[in-house]
């Protein structure tokens, strides 16, 4: 829970479940497999081996470098070591030896041999390995002819056992990484709604508390000299708070969706408390939700730095556009340079940025800068029909970024926090 660290109960039970789920499988898996050479160690014990001190050395150095290879083989970086495939020959030299030298039931090491290939070799590799092993042991079979059992049964086990453990391990491996993947996304989707809020908290608190600094310096101007004025100024002051307080709840609701008109009637009472005076022109058939949200919070953005950061006198506001696009122009008289480069698009910043983001998003644009008269431009063009477009982290319309965004300021003063 937010402030104290501790996961709520469903997280905890999840992550019991998570825990319960069985793992990949071990090396210590395939160790009981050793027990098919019971029969030539019984054959060794039992005196039954010719020249035993060398059989018991093959079945030592059989069953030590089995270990090893299987041991190595999963691990990522020790199987595709080249020791590990010095080892697995090592591994193959001492089974056709064995099995040569002694058949009979020293010929249940080929598919011992092929569980240890199993857990090594990869891809095209592995094919050509098992089918070579598989080959290999019938003919031994054969050549020996004193097998348990029909030199085919010996081939196609011997086949199917490295087969087997190739496919349970290449399994294991992609659910292992397909869990490792689910919870990379459901930690990128958490940063993505968490990125979202603070977004929209951040440009809802930074425009309201511009609006009301400039009202409450305005009631304290007119105070001594027109008390009604100034009352009136402190009942915009609460208006405006009751109005925060109902768009702060409807963000975290998710739920906010903004309107033009709203934001450009806002415009106007903060615009003319600063002693600017707005100009609204607006023409064209009515625009759909998602574009008139998108719409009012480049005007919310724009307004919002001209009363933090310009000493413009007069501010425009012009919708139109033809059939396809809808265009928002915003521009001011403030002391923006008469000679500078031309408007640029996705002037850097968190509220531009967020803005272009947003805006390009659903089909359209933003470009911001110094006007060719001076003072400064903010103009923003999107398709009529801009709901088909889709924010990748709410269905709702998050807010673009902060309002106090530095390179969105008409004249280019200092960042004043």
């Amino acid at each position: 829970m937010p402030g104290t660290g501790r996961p709520s109960f469903k997280e905890r039970r999840r992550m019991r479940k998570e825990g319960r789920r069985p793992g990949p499988p071990s090396p210590y898996s395939l160790l009981p497999w050793l027990l098919m050479g019971l029969g030539a160690f019984s054959n060794l014990f039992q005196g039954e081996t010719p020249t035993p001190w060398i059989a018991g050395a093959g079945l030592l150095a059989f069953n030590s470098l089995y270990v090893s290879v299987v041991f190595r083989g999963f691990t990522k970086e020790k199987r595709e070591s080249p020791v590990t495939y010095v080892l697995l020959g090592a591994l193959a030299a001492v089974t056709f030896a064995l099995a040569i030298g002694y058949g009979g039931s020293w010929l249940l090491f080929f598919p011992l041999l092929s569980l240890a290939a199993g857990t090594v070799l990869r891809h095209r590799l592995l094919a050509v390995g098992l089918l070579g092993l598989a080959v290999a042991a019938c003919a031994v079979a054969v050549w020996r002819d004193d097998s348990a059992s029909p030199p085919w049964t010996l081939g196609y086990g011997t086949f199917i056992s490295g087969a087997v453990t190739s496919a349970i391990l290449r399994l294991a491996e992609t659910v292992t990484e397909l869990r490792a993947t689910r919870q990379e996304l459901a930690r990128a989707a958490v940063e993505r709604e968490r990125l979202r809020f603070s977004r929209d908290l951040h440009d809802l608190l930074g425009h309201t508390l511009s609006v009301i600094v400039v009202k409450s310096e305005a009631a304290r101007r007119l105070a001594p000299r027109d008390v009604d004025a100034a009352l009136s100024q402190v009942a915009d002051i609460e208006s405006v708070g009751r109005q925060a307080l109902t768009e702060i709840r409807e963000a975290v609701t998710g739920y906010r969706e903004g309107s033009l008109a709203t934001e450009l009637d806002r415009a106007r009472s903060a615009l003319t408390a600063a002693g600017v005076e707005p100009v609204v022109r607006r023409s064209g058939p009515p625009l759909a939700p998602q574009t008139e949200a998108l719409l009012g919070w480049v005007v919310r953005e724009a307004v919002t730095n001209v009363v933090r950061h310009s000493t413009a006198t007069r501010c425009v506001f012009e919708v139109g556009g033809t059939g396809e696009k809808v265009r928002l122009t915003v521009t001011d008289d403030g002391r923006g340079g008469r000679e500078g480069p031309a408007p640029t698009p996705g002037i850097g910043g968190t509220g531009l940025k967020g803005l272009t983001e947003r805006l390009a998003a659903a089909g359209g644009s933003l470009v911001a800068g110094p006007g060719p008269d001076g003072g400064f431009v903010v103009t923003a063009e999107l398709p009529v029909d801009a709901d088909g477009a889709r924010d990748g982290d709410t269905g709702a319309t998050p807010a673009p970024g902060a309002g106090d965004d530095p390179d969105c300021r008409p004249r280019g003063l200092p960042r004043d926090s």
